[in-house]
């Protein structure tokens, strides 16, 4: 209704001032119809208030004729086509027209379905926000299953919709319900139809083993028929509505403990939309004794999978590294997941095991692992440079056996072997390591010291392993060193005064 004043406002503006019904609508913010309406009722013909002729009206029955025969026919081919009959107005305004002339399809009425108690369930996944673990955002994802008949919820929040994850929903509500519905309903997840050509279905095969194990029949609804199954998707929406709004949660598994309080709290008082006189709760049990006994032995849900393992001692899962024994590099493991765990078997021995983690981009070590490693390492770098020392030397390995009798350090032998290897040659050093086997002496400083009286003998000048400034005097200096023999009438003249005092 409008009032009386603005009646007369619109009254006066068409026949006073002669305003059309477009500029009467605009200034006083009101609708055209409105304008056309008051028009009418104070006597102005219809014709008068007609639309003015627009360039597309010529091409209508055409337009109409065309959405007839193919309804779904976009706006912008049917504007080509108008456009070779000639047509000249703008491809905007076409497309808005379009839209009022295309034809509406006829309103779907539905059948209310209603089922046998423990006859049938409908299953779906819910995408519930984001959840970040260290540097891994990962989605949070809402397994929702509800029994047709008494519309009993199960919830459960998991970080994938994987097919570990898929089947672990379903066992884990068959454990809550301590039975299995004979019907379970289904969207066309690829969880669960790998192919489909209208009636005919490719089942994912991992899936019918599971139904064979805890004997249910997997039914697909028909392409695009969510209606099918609009008790879990009126579910979904319940649970994010009445659950998860404003919901505080610390991690997932408070998360879970959460959920599973409302479902048998909140979710299970609430009147049954089968029987208003009745709660969800109350029509359970009558539902529970009905549905079919869960084998004895539950279905294998863990993830496992092929890994190889690479130049390191690591295994990659789920966006993580998990460590193996380094023995087993370059080979070909099986990676067994639970929710919390991570095995890695070789064959059927198990030669690792982690807690899971949910991060991304982490190191997952175990400490014997990588001790194990650096002391393989340590051996290998020992290995080399023996294996370096006796290949330049034929006496090396005589030398180390000596050095071994005698309780030596062979790594530091062979490190001080070797650098005197690198400053004085093969040639030179195999001299000094005879000499010093001869007197029994099989030790760097013995080797050292033999060299030094090689070179006093020839008159060399000492090896240098450093880099000397370009400076002429600095390079051809020659320093002579003291002579030795002085420190050994030294010690000949100590061992002879002990004697004497002896």
């Amino acid at each position: 209704m409008i009032s009386d004043e603005l009646k007369t406002k619109i009254l006066r503006h068409y026949y006073a001032e002669l305003w059309p019904v477009g500029t009467i609508a605009r200034i006083l913010t009101v609708h055209h119809s409105v304008v056309s309406r008051v028009l009418s009722e104070s006597g102005v013909s219809p014709a008068k208030l007609a639309k003015r002729e627009s360039k597309l009206d010529p091409y209508r029955p055409f337009i109409t004729e065309t959405l007839a025969k193919y309804p779904k026919l976009c706006a912008s081919r049917l504007y080509s086509m108008v456009r070779e009959r000639g047509y000249t107005g703008g491809p905007d305004h076409f497309r808005h027209s379009i839209a009022l002339l295309r034809p509406k399809p006829a309103a779907e009425a539905y059948l209310r379905l209603r089922t046998l108690p423990a006859e049938q369930a409908q299953i779906d996944w819910g995408h519930f926000d984001y959840m970040t673990i260290g540097k891994a955002k990962r989605p949070l994802m809402a397994f929702v299953m509800v029994l047709s008949y008494s519309r009993k919820i199960f919830l459960r929040f998991y970080l994938n919709q994987q097919m570990a994850n898929f089947m672990r929903g379903h066992e884990a509500a068959f454990e809550e319900w301590d039975g299995v519905p004979r019907v379970l309903l289904y969207d066309n997840l690829t969880s669960m139809v790998l192919e489909r050509q209208g009636d005919a279905i490719r089942f994912n095969p991992q899936m019918l083993a599971f139904a064979a194990h805890y004997r249910f029949e997997p039914r697909p609804v028909a392409v695009a028929r969510g209606n099918e199954k609009g008790r879990v998707e009126r579910a979904i929406r319940y649970v994010r509505d009445n659950f998860f709004a404003a919901r505080v949660y610390k991690d997932l598994d408070d998360l879970n403990h959460q959920a599973a309080n409302w479902c048998h709290e909140q979710a299970c008082l609430r009147k049954c939309p089968e029987n208003k006189s009745l709660t969800v709760a109350d029509v359970f049990l009558e539902e529970q004794p009905k549905l079919l006994k869960c084998p004895d032995n539950p279905y294998p849900c863990d993830e496992r999978i092929e890994v190889r393992v690479a130049k390191t001692p690591y295994v990659r899962f789920d966006r993580n590294d998990y460590s193996v024994p380094h023995h087993l590099v370059q080979r070909m493991l099986t990676l067994q997941a639970t929710l919390d765990t991570v095995s890695i078997l070789d064959g059927i021995t198990e030669v690792a095991a982690h807690p899971r983690c949910y991060d991304k981009g982490a190191q997952i070590e175990q400490e014997v692992h990588l001790s194990a490693l650096t002391a393989e390492k340590h051996k290998a770098r020992l290995s080399r440079g023996q294996d370096r020392l006796m290949q330049a030397l034929p006496i090396g390995r005589d030398f180390l056996v000596k050095a071994a009798e005698k309780g030596y350090v062979l790594k530091t032998i062979v490190t001080q072997l070797l650098a005197l290897l690198d400053r004085y040659g093969a040639n030179v050093l195999g001299v000094a390591m005879k000499e010093a086997l001869s007197k029994n002496m099989p030790h760097p400083n013995a080797v050292q010291k033999s060299l030094e009286t090689q070179r006093l003998e020839h008159h060399e000048p000492p090896p240098i392993g450093i880099d000397l400034p370009d400076d002429k005097r600095v390079r051809d200096l020659v320093i002579t060193p003291h002579s030795l023999d002085q420190y050994d009438q030294l010690h000949s003249i100590a061992s002879t005064g002990d004697n004497e005092n002896e």
